[in-house]
C-alpha cells in the first residue's frame, strides 16, 4: 500500500557547520532526490522562530507587491533590497523607523 502523503525524516546531525553545508548545497542545487524521487530538505526550526517568522508575513507582502524583493533570513530577520542597497531587520520598531522617512514605504507604517 501506498503513502498519500509524504512522510518527514528528521536526521540529527553531530555539528552545525555540516547541517549547514547540507542545506546550502540541497538549495544550489535545485531539486534533489532519493532514488529518482524527489526529495524536500528543510532546517527544523523552533516554535518560537517560526512563530516570529509568522509575524513577518503581512510586511512580507506589502514589500513583495512593492518590488522589493523580501526574504526571511535565518532565524526571523527580514531583508530586502532597496536604495540599491540590502536593508536587513530584526524587528518591526527598526522597520517603522526605517519606514517614516521613505514615502514609498508609508503603507508598512499605517498597517503595521
Amino acid at each position: 500500500m501506498r503513502r498519500a502523503t509524504p512522510r518527514h525524516v528528521i536526521v540529527r546531525f553531530t555539528k552545525v557547520e555540516l547541517k549547514e553545508k547540507m542545506l546550502r548545497a540541497a538549495r544550489e542545487k535545485g531539486q534533489v532526490t532519493h532514488k529518482g524521487k524527489p526529495i524536500r530538505l528543510t532546517a527544523d526550526l523552533s516554535a518560537e522562530t517560526l512563530q516570529a517568522r509568522k509575524e513577518w508575513g503581512p510586511i512580507f507582502n506589502i514589500l513583495k507587491e512593492k518590488n522589493f524583493q523580501p526574504g526571511i533570513s535565518r532565524p526571523a530577520k527580514i531583508s530586502f533590497t532597496g536604495e540599491g542597497e540590502i536593508k536587513s531587520f530584526t524587528d518591526k520598531q527598526m522597520v517603522r523607523d526605517f519606514v517614516t522617512t521613505r514615502p514609498a514605504l508609508q503603507e508598512l507604517q499605517r498597517k503595521h
